[in-house]
Protein backbone atom coordinates (compact mmCIF):
# COMPACT_ATOMS: atom_id res chain seq x y z
CA UNK A 1 0.00 0.00 0.00
CA UNK A 2 1.01 3.48 -0.33
CA UNK A 3 1.79 6.23 2.14
CA UNK A 4 -0.76 8.38 2.61
CA UNK A 5 0.27 11.86 1.85
CA UNK A 6 0.99 14.04 5.03
CA UNK A 7 -0.06 17.73 5.18
CA UNK A 8 2.57 19.97 3.76
CA UNK A 9 4.12 17.27 1.04
CA UNK A 10 3.46 17.36 -2.68
CA UNK A 11 3.20 14.17 -4.16
CA UNK A 12 5.39 13.84 -7.33
CA UNK A 13 3.69 12.46 -10.10
CA UNK A 14 5.16 10.88 -13.28
CA UNK A 15 3.76 11.53 -16.23
CA UNK A 16 5.23 9.14 -19.35
CA UNK A 17 5.01 10.84 -22.53
CA UNK A 18 4.08 8.79 -25.22
CA UNK A 19 6.51 7.96 -28.03
CA UNK A 20 6.39 9.68 -30.90
CA UNK A 21 4.94 6.96 -33.64
CA UNK A 22 7.33 6.87 -36.78
CA UNK A 23 6.04 7.54 -39.55
CA UNK A 24 4.95 4.45 -41.83
CA UNK A 25 7.03 3.82 -45.01
CA UNK A 26 8.45 7.04 -45.34
CA UNK A 27 10.23 6.76 -48.42
CA UNK A 28 7.58 5.63 -50.60
CA UNK A 29 5.64 8.74 -48.77
CA UNK A 30 7.44 11.35 -51.05
CA UNK A 31 6.84 10.69 -54.72
CA UNK A 32 10.28 11.96 -56.03
CA UNK A 33 12.09 8.92 -53.95
CA UNK A 34 9.59 6.55 -55.12
CA UNK A 35 11.63 4.36 -57.58
CA UNK A 36 10.58 1.96 -60.47
CA UNK A 37 11.06 -1.46 -60.17
CA UNK A 38 12.96 -2.97 -63.07
CA UNK A 39 11.55 -5.22 -65.02
CA UNK A 40 12.41 -8.77 -66.25
CA UNK A 41 15.04 -8.55 -68.46
CA UNK A 42 14.85 -9.05 -72.37
CA UNK A 43 16.17 -11.88 -74.00
CA UNK A 44 18.77 -11.36 -76.71
CA UNK A 45 15.57 -13.00 -78.49
CA UNK A 46 13.07 -10.87 -76.81
CA UNK A 47 15.04 -7.63 -77.48
CA UNK A 48 15.40 -8.34 -81.19
CA UNK A 49 11.32 -9.04 -81.88
CA UNK A 50 10.91 -5.55 -79.63
CA UNK A 51 13.02 -3.96 -82.13
CA UNK A 52 11.68 -5.31 -85.03
CA UNK A 53 7.70 -4.35 -83.58
CA UNK A 54 8.78 -1.10 -83.30
CA UNK A 55 10.21 -1.15 -87.11
CA UNK A 56 7.03 -2.06 -88.10
CA UNK A 57 5.03 0.36 -85.89
CA UNK A 58 7.15 3.25 -87.67
CA UNK A 59 6.85 1.88 -90.85
CA UNK A 60 3.49 1.81 -90.85
CA UNK A 61 2.78 5.37 -89.63
CA UNK A 62 5.36 6.76 -91.90
CA UNK A 63 3.09 5.18 -94.57
CA UNK A 64 0.24 6.53 -93.77
CA UNK A 65 1.54 9.90 -92.77
CA UNK A 66 2.96 10.25 -95.92
CA UNK A 67 0.18 11.22 -98.13
CA UNK A 68 -0.32 14.23 -95.72
CA UNK A 69 3.67 15.28 -95.44
CA UNK A 70 3.61 15.32 -99.82
CA UNK A 71 -0.06 17.37 -99.82
CA UNK A 72 2.03 19.93 -96.93
CA UNK A 73 4.57 20.14 -99.16
CA UNK A 74 2.87 20.22 -102.51
CA UNK A 75 0.77 23.12 -100.99
CA UNK A 76 3.92 25.45 -100.20
CA UNK A 77 5.10 24.79 -104.05
CA UNK A 78 4.74 27.39 -106.94
CA UNK A 79 2.66 25.67 -110.11
CA UNK A 80 5.64 23.43 -111.92
CA UNK A 81 7.00 21.73 -109.02
CA UNK A 82 3.10 20.57 -107.54
CA UNK A 83 3.89 17.28 -108.59
CA UNK A 84 7.76 16.51 -108.48
CA UNK A 85 7.68 14.51 -105.19
CA UNK A 86 9.56 16.37 -102.79
CA UNK A 87 8.67 16.55 -99.29
CA UNK A 88 11.01 19.26 -99.09
CA UNK A 89 10.13 21.63 -101.65
CA UNK A 90 12.76 23.22 -103.77
CA UNK A 91 11.11 26.67 -104.34
CA UNK A 92 9.25 27.85 -101.18
CA UNK A 93 5.61 29.95 -102.35
CA UNK A 94 4.07 30.41 -99.00
CA UNK A 95 2.02 32.84 -100.47
CA UNK A 96 -0.28 29.98 -101.88
CA UNK A 97 -2.32 30.15 -98.59
CA UNK A 98 -3.40 33.93 -98.80
CA UNK A 99 -4.23 33.69 -102.91
CA UNK A 100 -6.02 30.68 -102.40
CA UNK A 101 -9.11 32.55 -100.85
CA UNK A 102 -9.15 35.25 -104.02
CA UNK A 103 -8.70 32.17 -106.38
CA UNK A 104 -11.59 30.01 -105.10
CA UNK A 105 -14.99 30.77 -102.46
CA UNK A 106 -13.04 28.30 -100.01
CA UNK A 107 -14.83 30.80 -97.01
CA UNK A 108 -18.23 29.91 -98.18
CA UNK A 109 -17.63 26.20 -99.16
CA UNK A 110 -16.11 25.78 -95.36
CA UNK A 111 -19.44 27.82 -94.37
CA UNK A 112 -21.83 24.99 -96.21
CA UNK A 113 -19.81 22.46 -95.45
CA UNK A 114 -19.82 22.76 -91.22
CA UNK A 115 -23.98 24.49 -90.97
CA UNK A 116 -24.16 20.53 -93.22
CA UNK A 117 -22.31 18.61 -91.17
CA UNK A 118 -23.47 19.82 -88.17
CA UNK A 119 -27.06 19.65 -88.67
CA UNK A 120 -27.03 16.42 -89.89
CA UNK A 121 -24.51 15.16 -87.36
CA UNK A 122 -26.84 16.45 -84.49
CA UNK A 123 -29.86 14.93 -86.15
CA UNK A 124 -29.10 11.28 -86.92
CA UNK A 125 -27.65 11.80 -83.37
CA UNK A 126 -30.77 12.38 -81.22
CA UNK A 127 -33.02 10.81 -83.72
CA UNK A 128 -31.39 7.55 -83.95
CA UNK A 129 -30.23 7.52 -80.01
CA UNK A 130 -35.07 8.01 -79.47
CA UNK A 131 -35.45 4.88 -81.78
CA UNK A 132 -32.44 2.59 -79.90
CA UNK A 133 -33.71 3.66 -76.19
CA UNK A 134 -37.14 2.13 -77.39
CA UNK A 135 -35.72 -0.68 -78.83
CA UNK A 136 -33.49 -1.77 -75.69
CA UNK A 137 -36.28 -0.69 -73.06
CA UNK A 138 -39.80 -1.00 -74.45
CA UNK A 139 -41.50 -4.07 -75.18
CA UNK A 140 -44.09 -4.33 -77.48
CA UNK A 141 -45.49 -6.80 -80.04
CA UNK A 142 -43.42 -7.41 -83.01
CA UNK A 143 -40.32 -5.22 -81.30
CA UNK A 144 -37.70 -7.76 -83.03
CA UNK A 145 -39.45 -8.21 -86.44
CA UNK A 146 -39.56 -4.38 -86.53
CA UNK A 147 -35.65 -4.21 -85.58
CA UNK A 148 -34.92 -6.76 -87.73
CA UNK A 149 -36.81 -5.00 -90.76
CA UNK A 150 -34.89 -1.93 -89.61
CA UNK A 151 -31.46 -3.61 -89.85
CA UNK A 152 -32.65 -5.31 -93.27
CA UNK A 153 -31.94 -1.08 -94.61
CA UNK A 154 -28.56 -1.60 -93.78
CA UNK A 155 -28.28 -4.28 -96.74
CA UNK A 156 -29.76 -2.26 -99.44
CA UNK A 157 -27.50 -0.51 -102.14
CA UNK A 158 -27.31 2.95 -101.42
CA UNK A 159 -28.08 3.04 -105.25
CA UNK A 160 -31.33 1.74 -104.85
CA UNK A 161 -32.65 4.36 -102.90
CA UNK A 162 -30.91 7.31 -104.92
CA UNK A 163 -33.33 8.23 -107.88
CA UNK A 164 -36.71 7.49 -105.10
CA UNK A 165 -35.17 10.04 -102.84
CA UNK A 166 -34.27 12.45 -105.76
CA UNK A 167 -38.02 12.51 -106.61
CA UNK A 168 -38.99 13.27 -103.23
CA UNK A 169 -36.50 16.09 -102.96
CA UNK A 170 -37.50 17.53 -106.34
CA UNK A 171 -41.42 17.24 -105.75
CA UNK A 172 -41.00 19.16 -102.40
CA UNK A 173 -38.93 22.03 -104.09
CA UNK A 174 -36.24 21.19 -101.92
CA UNK A 175 -33.24 20.69 -105.24
CA UNK A 176 -30.88 23.07 -105.07
CA UNK A 177 -30.66 23.85 -101.50
CA UNK A 178 -28.70 22.48 -98.52
CA UNK A 179 -31.90 20.59 -97.08
CA UNK A 180 -31.26 17.17 -99.05
CA UNK A 181 -27.45 16.73 -97.51
CA UNK A 182 -29.05 16.90 -93.93
CA UNK A 183 -32.99 16.80 -93.96
CA UNK A 184 -32.91 12.76 -94.65
CA UNK A 185 -30.87 12.03 -91.14
CA UNK A 186 -34.13 13.83 -89.29
CA UNK A 187 -35.31 10.05 -89.63
CA UNK A 188 -32.29 8.15 -87.89
CA UNK A 189 -30.10 5.70 -89.28
CA UNK A 190 -29.87 1.94 -89.04
CA UNK A 191 -26.33 1.88 -88.20
CA UNK A 192 -26.35 4.17 -85.46
CA UNK A 193 -29.26 2.73 -83.73
CA UNK A 194 -27.65 -0.47 -83.54
CA UNK A 195 -24.94 1.09 -82.40
CA UNK A 196 -26.90 3.36 -79.76
CA UNK A 197 -29.04 0.11 -79.28
CA UNK A 198 -26.15 -1.53 -77.62
CA UNK A 199 -24.84 0.78 -75.71
CA UNK A 200 -28.23 1.08 -73.82
CA UNK A 201 -28.32 -2.33 -72.96
CA UNK A 202 -24.98 -2.24 -71.19
CA UNK A 203 -26.61 0.16 -68.63
CA UNK A 204 -27.82 -1.38 -65.89
CA UNK A 205 -31.81 -2.07 -66.08
CA UNK A 206 -32.23 -1.22 -62.33
CA UNK A 207 -31.47 2.27 -62.58
CA UNK A 208 -34.55 2.20 -65.03
CA UNK A 209 -36.87 0.04 -63.26
CA UNK A 210 -35.98 2.49 -59.73
CA UNK A 211 -37.09 5.43 -61.87
CA UNK A 212 -40.16 3.77 -63.06
CA UNK A 213 -41.45 2.77 -60.22
CA UNK A 214 -40.43 6.46 -59.09
CA UNK A 215 -42.83 8.18 -61.64
CA UNK A 216 -40.16 9.28 -63.81
CA UNK A 217 -42.16 9.06 -67.49
CA UNK A 218 -39.82 7.23 -70.44
CA UNK A 219 -38.65 11.19 -71.74
CA UNK A 220 -37.38 11.91 -68.13
CA UNK A 221 -35.75 8.11 -68.20
CA UNK A 222 -34.21 8.96 -71.37
CA UNK A 223 -32.91 12.41 -70.84
CA UNK A 224 -31.66 11.87 -66.97
CA UNK A 225 -30.24 8.43 -67.27
CA UNK A 226 -29.83 7.33 -70.32
CA UNK A 227 -28.35 9.99 -71.99
CA UNK A 228 -25.54 11.19 -68.89
CA UNK A 229 -24.35 7.49 -69.24
CA UNK A 230 -24.12 7.26 -72.89
CA UNK A 231 -22.13 10.66 -73.68
CA UNK A 232 -18.79 8.09 -75.26
CA UNK A 233 -22.02 6.63 -77.99
CA UNK A 234 -23.12 9.94 -78.87
CA UNK A 235 -20.06 11.26 -79.33
CA UNK A 236 -18.92 8.60 -81.71
CA UNK A 237 -22.19 8.68 -83.74
CA UNK A 238 -21.82 12.35 -84.15
CA UNK A 239 -18.18 11.96 -85.25
CA UNK A 240 -19.06 9.38 -87.53
CA UNK A 241 -21.77 11.41 -89.38
CA UNK A 242 -19.99 14.76 -89.32
CA UNK A 243 -16.88 12.74 -91.54
CA UNK A 244 -19.96 11.36 -93.54
CA UNK A 245 -21.19 14.57 -94.27
CA UNK A 246 -17.98 16.62 -94.77
CA UNK A 247 -16.67 13.97 -97.38
CA UNK A 248 -20.01 13.68 -98.78
CA UNK A 249 -19.55 14.47 -102.63
CA UNK A 250 -22.09 11.90 -104.43
CA UNK A 251 -25.16 14.20 -102.53
CA UNK A 252 -23.46 17.66 -103.46
CA UNK A 253 -22.94 16.31 -106.62
CA UNK A 254 -26.73 15.64 -107.05
CA UNK A 255 -28.52 18.47 -105.29
CA UNK A 256 -25.79 21.14 -106.00
CA UNK A 257 -23.95 21.17 -109.40
CA UNK A 258 -26.97 23.17 -110.98
CA UNK A 259 -26.58 26.29 -108.20
CA UNK A 260 -24.45 28.79 -107.64
CA UNK A 261 -20.47 27.81 -106.89
CA UNK A 262 -20.50 30.01 -103.68
CA UNK A 263 -23.58 27.31 -102.68
CA UNK A 264 -21.23 24.33 -103.01
CA UNK A 265 -19.64 22.19 -99.99
CA UNK A 266 -16.25 21.26 -99.42
CA UNK A 267 -15.86 18.45 -101.61
CA UNK A 268 -17.80 19.35 -104.16
CA UNK A 269 -16.13 22.52 -104.66
CA UNK A 270 -12.23 21.13 -104.83
CA UNK A 271 -13.61 18.87 -107.15
CA UNK A 272 -14.56 21.93 -109.24
CA UNK A 273 -11.30 23.70 -108.72
CA UNK A 274 -9.59 20.35 -109.85
CA UNK A 275 -11.69 20.67 -113.56
CA UNK A 276 -11.46 24.20 -113.25
CA UNK A 277 -7.31 24.10 -113.12
CA UNK A 278 -7.25 22.09 -115.75
CA UNK A 279 -5.47 22.08 -118.89
CA UNK A 280 -8.05 20.45 -120.98
CA UNK A 281 -10.92 22.49 -119.93
CA UNK A 282 -8.70 25.40 -120.09
CA UNK A 283 -6.95 25.93 -117.04
CA UNK A 284 -2.96 26.75 -116.52
CA UNK A 285 -2.31 23.15 -114.07
CA UNK A 286 -2.75 25.86 -111.02
CA UNK A 287 -3.17 23.10 -108.50
CA UNK A 288 -1.14 24.64 -105.87
CA UNK A 289 -4.51 26.28 -104.83
CA UNK A 290 -5.91 22.49 -104.82
CA UNK A 291 -3.28 21.61 -102.43
CA UNK A 292 -4.34 24.43 -99.89
CA UNK A 293 -7.77 24.02 -99.91
CA UNK A 294 -7.96 20.29 -99.48
CA UNK A 295 -5.04 20.63 -96.65
CA UNK A 296 -7.22 23.28 -94.76
CA UNK A 297 -10.49 21.29 -95.20
CA UNK A 298 -8.36 18.52 -93.55
CA UNK A 299 -8.06 20.58 -90.28
CA UNK A 300 -11.60 20.47 -88.77
CA UNK A 301 -12.08 16.43 -88.96
CA UNK A 302 -8.29 16.90 -87.16
CA UNK A 303 -9.54 19.09 -84.45
CA UNK A 304 -12.77 17.27 -83.55
CA UNK A 305 -11.12 13.90 -83.61
CA UNK A 306 -8.54 14.87 -81.27
CA UNK A 307 -11.16 16.77 -78.82
CA UNK A 308 -13.30 13.50 -79.24
CA UNK A 309 -10.73 10.58 -79.33
CA UNK A 310 -11.43 9.57 -75.97
CA UNK A 311 -14.92 9.64 -76.05
CA UNK A 312 -14.13 7.88 -79.81
CA UNK A 313 -12.08 5.13 -78.71
CA UNK A 314 -14.45 4.55 -75.04
CA UNK A 315 -17.67 4.45 -77.42
CA UNK A 316 -16.16 1.42 -79.67
CA UNK A 317 -14.90 -0.57 -77.11
CA UNK A 318 -18.21 -0.61 -75.06
CA UNK A 319 -20.69 -0.51 -77.67
CA UNK A 320 -20.61 -4.04 -77.92
CA UNK A 321 -20.67 -5.60 -74.57
CA UNK A 322 -24.32 -7.02 -74.85
CA UNK A 323 -26.49 -8.23 -77.66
Amino acid sequence: MSSPVQPGQIQEAHVVAPEPAEPAERADASPRRRRRRPGPALSPLGRVGEAVRWVLLLGCSALFLYPFAWLLAASFKPRGEVFDNRLIPQTWQPENYVQVFDELPLVAWLGNSLLIAVLAAALVTVSSSLVAFGFAYFRFPGRKVLFGVVLATMMLPGAVTLVPQFLIWNQLGFVGTHVPLWGANLFGSAFYIFLQRQFFLSLPKELFEAARIDGLSAWGQFWRIAFPLSVPSFVIVFLFEFQASWNNLQGALIYLNAGSPEAYTVPLGIASAMTKYSPTSGGHGDYQYVMVAALIVTLPMLILFAFGQRSFIEGLATSGRKG
